[in-house]
């Protein structure tokens, strides 16, 4: 009987972390509980953020990194209509007009560093610049949370006033990389670490705020 009530208790336990990731998810689509792909402020020259622009001006980078940014966004807008609740496509497009200016500048910069460093094949290396970002967000296995991301992302964008797009690709360009990267859904790793003992740890001390489990309660892999 007393084994029955603990693994009841789990149970409801189990239930709790369910609800409460999704109470705390409330804005993920694509999560029950969604994996956090947050990283700190770039300014565009770091490695991994964008491609390398040898000899580039702080205008310059930022530019670059708001230029990725745009194409990132780009490509979710063709790779992300499988789940039309982002709102990629809309996003994208509202994005352009907003903030043409503003994109229109970042791409000046960046054909103007390329005629800077390479007169003579500089539309060649322009494009080839073009081509490698876009195709470096390209994405299969890590499709759910690059457009987890890229929706949130595009309405971030959408909520900055025209001429600070830019701060968007400051402050979540390196949630945009790392969300290229597969990540399983936090609400079933959790349950599987959990049902390897057969029992949910009761202890509320081994749950976070999240209601996910903390790393000294989880059972060795």
């Amino acid at each position: 009987m007393a084994f029955r009530s603990h693994r009841l208790l789990g149970l409801i336990a189990l239930a709790g972390v369910a609800t409460a990731g999704f109470a705390e998810q409330a804005s993920a689509y694509l999560f029950w509980s969604r994996p956090n792909f947050a990283g700190a402020p770039v300014r565009g020259d770091e490695p991994g953020i964008a491609l390398p622009m040898p000899g580039a001006t702080p205008k310059e980078v930022q530019a670059g990194l708001l230029w990725n940014l745009r194409a990132g966004l780009n490509v979710a807008a063709l790779q992300c209509q499988f789940a039309p609740a982002l709102m990629t496509v809309r996003n994208y497009n509202n994005l352009l007009s907003q903030h043409a200016r503003e994109l229109n500048d970042a791409y000046g910069a960046i054909t103007g560093y390329f005629k800077r460093t390479t007169p003579k094949g500089w539309q060649v290396a322009l494009d080839q610049y073009t081509t490698k970002t876009y195709n470096s967000f390209s994405t299969l296995h890590a499709q759910r949370g690059f457009c987890e991301v890229a929706g949130e992302l595009g309405r971030d964008g959408l909520s900055r006033p025209k001429g600070k797009f830019h701060e968007t690709a400051i402050t979540r360009m390196r949630e945009f990389r790392n969300s290229l990267v597969p990540r399983r859904d936090l609400f079933f790793v959790d349950r599987e670490l959990a049902a390897r003992t057969n029992l949910l740890p009761l202890d509320p001390t081994c749950w976070d705020k999240k209601n996910r489990l903390v790393k000294r309660c989880r059972p060795a892999a």
